[in-house]
């Protein structure tokens, strides 16, 4: 997964298993170099052995991190649990609120750092063998003076530091090993799975969606695309709609899947999904739903961003051109009318001028009927396309009077060059700053 990694600040995570991991760091390190390492986490995956296994049973899996450059890289920490803020306590009631005691000794020892404090029972004390105070003898009396040090509630405990509640980060710095008490486990992910299902078991190893939303969390913000190579059963896309309902985020997803066959004989098979994408698509509808109904009674949820659009990979929509200028003759010209393939539809065609254009393939996309011509709207006027048989001059007059950036049009929608000819003349007189193109 990866946080807009064509960005300065991009960060990519690869999950892997102990069998790819050490060729799997010398690739990153080839590709982002090994100064942009920043983490190899341990992911535990598993809570009971397989009893099965003859030597170890393997209970875990790695996440590797890379930057693409680690000085611009953010990261975001966790946000801190409940857990964490229940450690606060105000024994003293004191007026600034919730902290909690620090040790105040630390080693090696560090000489100017060995001093006798006084508690105020009376009892003199030292810092333990080995040790020394954290703070040096002139720190120690201003936090002393500032209500600071605490020596327990009868005043005769070794001393320690108050660190408050308020002054600490709101987030926690991650460690490298994450427990499946905290971001889930295969089996568990397996089961949430199948309850979005309908209790069908479609997928063996879904990744859980606790331990990707904690990926997301880490370094991206609430505006960035998060890319996912190697999309499976689509975790990171319900990770990023789950973590948007949470936060009030608008991230967007990029999944990307070959259409690897389900087994025949399998349950996912049975039931229609032919493929992994298939499982992933409906995944995503399905977790969306959910996503929504769980959170219904949050402020804004209906404005949150459930839509998916699914591209596949394809050739050219133009034909191939196979014959040199004297290889031609008459009875080839009725295939040669048009030089888009036969099978294309509307939307190829639209996608593939986006393309050609350098749009996003993600702007909003609009489709109306204008004088019986099917008229498609990118980015409220960006771009508009008509690929209709025929047009009238009605249908261009009206298009040109929106004043869209760009226009176009199939060839074939004309009769004649003299149909193309006023059609350009018509942008000239009501859209003049329109740029149009006849494919």
């Amino acid at each position: 997964m990866a946080q807009n990694l064509l960005s300065e600040d991009g960060v990519i995570f690869i999950s892997i298993d102990d069998n790819e991991l050490e060729n799997l760091r010398k690739i990153c390190n080839e590709l982002f170099g090994e100064q942009n390492f920043i983490a190899s986490v341990i992911w535990e995956r598993a809570y009971a052995p397989v009893n099965l296994k003859k030597h170890f049973s393997e209970c875990h899996d790695y996440i590797v991190c890379y930057a693409k450059n680690i000085e611009s890289a953010i990261c975001n920490g966790l946000r801190r649990s409940d857990e964490a803020n229940e450690r606060y306590n105000n024994p003293d009631n004191d007026p600034r609120g919730l902290w909690k005691s620090s040790d105040m000794s630390v080693g090696p020892v560090i000489q100017d750092k060995v001093y006798e404090v006084t508690t105020p029972s009376g009892r003199k004390v030292l810092p333990p063998e080995g040790r020394c105070w954290v703070i040096s003898k002139d720190k120690y009396r201003e936090l002393l003076s500032d209500n600071r040090i605490w020596f327990g509630t009868t005043g005769n405990n070794v001393p320690s530091i108050k660190k408050f509640l308020k002054e600490v980060k709101n987030t926690m710095t991650p460690m490298t090993i994450w427990k499946y008490n905290e971001v889930g486990h295969s089996q568990d992910a397996k089961q949430k799975f199948m309850k979005l299902f309908d209790g069908k078991s479609y997928f063996d190893y879904p990744k859980s969606v606790d331990l990707i939303k904690r990926v997301i969390e880490l370094y991206s913000s609430e505006r960035d695309i998060i890319l996912d190579f190697f999309s499976g059963s689509a975790t990171t896309a319900h990770a990023t709609v789950q973590l948007n309902a949470e936060e009030g985020g608008n991230r967007k997803f990029i999944m990307v899947q070959l259409p690897e066959p389900s087994d025949e004989k399998s349950e996912a098979y049975k039931a229609g999904y032919q493929n992994i994408c298939e499982i992933g698509k409906e995944r995503i509808r399905r977790a969306g739903e959910k996503i929504k109904e769980e959170n219904k009674d949050k402020e804004n949820i209906e404005s949150l961003d459930i839509g998916f659009r699914v591209l596949k990979v394809d050739d050219t929509n133009m034909k191939d051109v196979y014959y040199s200028a004297d290889e031609y003759n008459q009875d080839m010209l009725d295939a040669l009318e048009s030089n888009i393939k036969e099978d294309r539809t509307d939307l190829d065609l639209l996608y593939g001028v986006l393309l050609d254009w350098g749009l996003p393939l993600s702007l909003k996309h609009a489709i109306e009927e204008v004088y019986g011509a099917t008229i498609h709207t990118v980015d409220e006027g960006s771009l508009v396309a008509c690929f209709d048989g025929r047009i009238t001059e009605e249908v261009v007059r009206e298009i040109a009077k929106r004043q869209p950036l760009r226009v176009v049009f199939r060839d074939s929608s004309f009769a004649d060059s003299p149909d193309k000819i006023n059609v350009e003349e018509i942008f000239k007189l009501l859209a003049p700053n329109t740029t149009v193109k006849v494919i």
